[in-house]
């Protein structure tokens, strides 16, 4: 029974719970379902292995390979499909990011897996300052609307008051069922005239909802 500890492997301990607790904090910050102590058990893990396969012998290869595996499944569990978006990408790609600090941390590169994630945190805080950037550019949004009536009417009166605001629409879908018109439009224009276009198709009569 061997209670040793090497040197090497308490320095990647201990800075590997510095690098995932850095970029947890920035999840637990932004109030992401994957905080602060889910993101440093990760990092930690993935460090633990990758310094037990360094023990091994000739399984470094199939540990790392299975640290990647495992990290996909934990990943594939915070994406899912919201309606007509996909909600949970950017924290699946920060759990994958955050397992290779783990495993750099592990194998003893700590130049690079801290430099990793002060650039992990650098991009995750600058996302929304680009976000807001891009919004008040052109964008696209999809929209499904169900209106009242089974007729098309309905669905002209709302592309004259898209042209109006000054935005471009396509349809992508449309389909009836119990004389309720549904609709999938593809809007482009600015931020400004998407938000005053929301307000108008909430004042409508004709739209029973939309989203």
């Amino acid at each position: 029974m061997d209670f040793s500890i090497e040197y090497q492997d308490l320095v990647s301990i201990i800075i590997s719970i510095i690098c995932g607790g850095i970029i947890g904090f920035e999840r637990e910050f932004r109030n992401k379902s994957t905080g602060f102590r889910t993101i440093v058990l990760i990092c930690l893990g993935s460090t633990l292995f990758t310094i037990v396969s360094r023990y091994g012998d000739g399984s470094d290869d199939r540990i790392s390979a299975n640290i990647i595996t495992g990290i996909g499944f934990i990943g594939a569990g915070v994406i899912f499909k919201d309606k007509l978006s996909v909600l949970g990408l950017t924290t699946a790609a920060v759990i994958w990011t955050t397992a290779a600090i783990g495993m750099a941390v592990g194998i003893g590169y700590y130049g690079i897996a801290l430099i990793f994630t002060v650039l992990t945190f650098i991009i995750l805080s600058l996302v929304t300052r680009v976000e807001r950037l891009i919004e008040n550019l052109q964008k696209n949004k999809t929209v499904n609307i169900n209106f009242r009536d089974g007729d098309c009417a309905s669905l002209s009166l709302l592309e004259e008051k898209i042209k109006a605001n000054r935005l471009k629409s396509k349809t992508v879908q449309i389909s009836k069922h119990n004389n309720t018109l549904n609709a999938v439009l593809q809007i482009s224009g600015t931020k400004e005239n998407m938000d005053h276009l929301n307000e108008i198709m909430m004042n409508m009569p004709e739209i029973t909802d939309f989203f």
